[in-house]
């Protein structure tokens, strides 16, 4: 599977691509750096939206996480509608899609694709709750600071 990694504020970061797909995105430089046509434009929109996400746009191409249950793929898809600057809850998600706010959060928290299926615009009642990125709740705070979103106080 090709892979391309990227320098990003929050630290290093590597898309992986397969059949015409971004399957995943992790924090880390790959071993083995591809530089397919969209794993390049998929760097290049990143790079935009890091400057300004909100004039980057929709993110233009397919993401296919390959290894979740029915239910995690339902709650992912229901992250990729809360729109850049915009926080809901883990309860509010879990009146959507069904479950409760820790299987919402659960699921949230094995997100292959973070960032551009946005789980960090997920919050507690109470809080931020958790993140799964490198720099755990400081990059979920970063990167709602960086779209503009109110963030709760009370972690």
């Amino acid at each position: 599977m090709p892979q391309l990694s990227l320098h990003s504020p929050i630290g290093p970061l590597t898309l992986t691509e397969e059949e015409g797909k971004i399957i995943s995105l992790d924090w880390g430089w790959g071993r083995d750096q591809t530089e397919t046509p969209m794993l390049c434009a998929a760097r290049n929109w990143l790079d935009r939206w890091f400057d300004e996400p909100k004039a980057a746009g929709p993110f233009p191409f397919p993401l296919e996480p390959m290894f979740g249950t029915d239910y995690q793929k339902r709650v992912w898809n229901a992250l990729c509608a809360i729109p850049v600057g915009t926080v809901t809850t883990y309860q509010a998600l879990a009146k959507e899609v069904g479950g409760s706010a820790r299987s919402v959060g659960q699921a949230v928290g094995r997100n292959p694709i973070p960032i551009l299926i946005p789980c960090h615009r997920v919050v507690s009642q109470n809080g931020l709750g958790g993140y799964s990125g490198d720099g755990g709740v400081d990059d979920k705070r970063w990167l709602l600071n960086l779209e503009g979103a109110s963030i709760p106080s009370r972690d």
